[in-house]
């Protein structure tokens, strides 16, 4: 009998080995690939340093591996815990927060966003993604359209895209006059450090993504029904004027990366690196303390013996789509 649950256990250890070895084959395939990808890079590049995102030489990283997803959704719900935190510290000290993010088509902005605002309080923080101006707005004073998003005291904005706008898609695609671009670069530090005198607290990301990848997103979004709403035209004509935008941002980059509102890059070709990276960043710029929440404990149910509940066949219920779908493909 102790030689059969030996023989047993044995078997389960040599089956539980075998999985382990497979995984650890899967990941070297994997790293395999990354390897290759990269010499390819570097075949094609013909340069002794790895170009980054955006076209800037920079030293290559030893670490070629991937967050797995196990890891990543341990890491971003602790630093989701630490987000609620900064935002009762904001709450309670009457902070006012503004965060930008900028960066090229398909460079990861948006999935950032979300994981950041994703278990926060949407009273006290909000997302702002304008669309293009009106003609109104477009004969106001430029900044004023986003002014009035500001946050009052105890709020986190978080501006996707912003009055960087004029920087980027106005200068490439001719929205703006010469005289408009040269004017917002010169007066965009100005308008900066009054938001910062006053109290606000300015972040900036930009969030850079390398040509290939931006290719792949940009793929994806036309294939995939539930991302074709973030496809238009102008994204195609954007894809074409890589070098411009390049160009565009170098150029924001020398006159708006100031001591005071510096820009923050994340490289962005890894999304769950970018998301982790990022929020980590952002916890590091606000010192806040924890605030000691009250405990609350459920109350029982009164009841009412005078109450009668109505039948329930009066109401009107959905039909059960989830139970059809489960029965079809038998798991009912």
């Amino acid at each position: 009998m102790k030689k059969r649950k030996k023989e047993k256990a044995d078997k389960k250890t040599l089956k539980k080995e075998k999985l382990q070895l497979k995984k650890y084959e899967d990941e070297d395939r994997e790293f395999e690939k990354v390897d290759a990808e990269e010499s390819d890079c570097a075949e094609n590049c013909n340069c002794a340093e790895e170009c980054d995102q955006d076209g800037d030489k920079k030293k290559k990283s030893k670490n070629t591996g991937r967050i797995s997803d196990k890891l990543y959704e341990k890491e971003l719900r602790k630093l989701q815990i630490e987000l609620i935190k900064l935002q009762d510290w904001v709450r309670e000290k009457g902070l006012k927060v503004v965060v930008l993010f900028e960066g090229r088509d398909a460079a990861g902005k948006g999935g950032a966003i979300k994981r950041i605002t994703e278990h926060m309080n949407p009273r006290f923080c909000k997302v702002v993604a304008l669309a293009k101006p009106t003609e109104r707005e477009r004969s106001q004073w430029y900044f004023q359209r986003y002014v009035e998003h500001l946050p009052a005291a105890g709020e986190i904005v978080l501006f996707d895209r912003s009055w960087y706008n004029r920087a980027g898609v106005e200068k490439v695609f001719g929205f703006c006059t010469e005289d408009e671009y040269q004017e917002f670069l010169r007066s965009c530090p100005q308008f900066e450090e009054m938001l910062i005198r006053s109290g606000i607290i300015l972040i900036k990301y930009w969030f850079s993504v390398s040509d290939e990848v931006q290719e792949k997103r940009m793929q994806d979004r036309i294939d995939d029904p539930l991302k074709t709403w973030k496809f238009s035209d102008i994204d195609l004509e954007s894809r074409k004027k890589w070098v411009e935008y390049s160009m565009a941002k170098d150029s924001m980059f020398e006159r708006t990366d100031t001591y005071l509102s510096p820009w923050n890059v994340v490289e962005s070709d890894i999304k769950k690196h970018a998301r982790l990276n990022c929020i980590a960043h952002l916890l590091s710029k606000i010192p806040y303390e924890e605030i000691k929440r009250k405990k609350f404990e459920l109350p029982k149910i009164e009841k009412n013996k005078d109450y009668i509940r109505p039948d329930i066949r009066m109401q009107k219920f959905v039909p059960d789509y989830a139970g059809k779908v489960m029965k079809d493909n038998g798991e009912f």
